[in-house]
């Protein structure tokens, strides 16, 4: 059984429950600006660009100005950055809660190891609404989440590890 997150209480008896981690070799200081900035019109996905960004390239490095993201405010998932999902809770930089308490969540946690490595750990949770028109998103987000999510985390570690702790300071976030 894998351990309780932060989040974890906001979507009971969830229908899709899916964890995925991996080890980045640099401390979550480095880790969490790439995470903030996430988001179509923002810095992308980091994953399969074509497919998740609308063909624009997620980006190569830390963007000051999309460094400002509060509790509240959407990460973008459409076209036109209006329709996302919205920051539920954030406590830099060891996690963040992206969704809508009873139906998603999608949690970030970054954990510190004492090799100075984190361990980033992602998890969504989903109830579905089954007659709902937002089941075939449902549908996809099951069926795409393993090779998404692979994907986007591969490419967050590569970011992070290449990145230099002075171009990728904690930002400060709103209140």
């Amino acid at each position: 059984m894998s351990r309780a997150l932060p989040g974890d209480d906001l979507v009971q008896a969830p229908t899709f429950n899916a964890t995925r981690a991996i080890t980045v070799a640099a401390p979550p200081e480095r880790i969490w600006p790439w995470l903030v900035q996430a988001g179509v019109t923002r810095a992308g996905w980091y994953s399969y660009d074509l497919l998740d960004n609308l063909g624009r390239p997620s980006a190569r490095r830390i963007v000051p100005e999309l460094q400002h993201l509060a509790v509240g405010d959407v990460v973008p998932m459409s076209p036109d950055g209006r329709h996302g999902i919205r920051v539920h809770a954030m406590d830099p930089p060891s996690s963040m809660i992206w969704g809508t308490p009873g139906d998603t969540t999608w949690t970030w946690q970054l954990d510190p190891l004492l090799d100075g490595s984190t361990r980033l750990i992602t998890r969504v949770r989903s109830r579905y609404r089954w007659f709902s028109p937002a089941i075939a998103f449902s549908v996809l987000l099951e069926l795409g989440d393993i090779w998404m999510m692979r994907k986007m985390l591969l490419t967050l570690r590569d970011r992070a590890e290449s990145a230099t702790s002075a171009a990728s300071p904690v930002p400060a976030t709103r209140a």
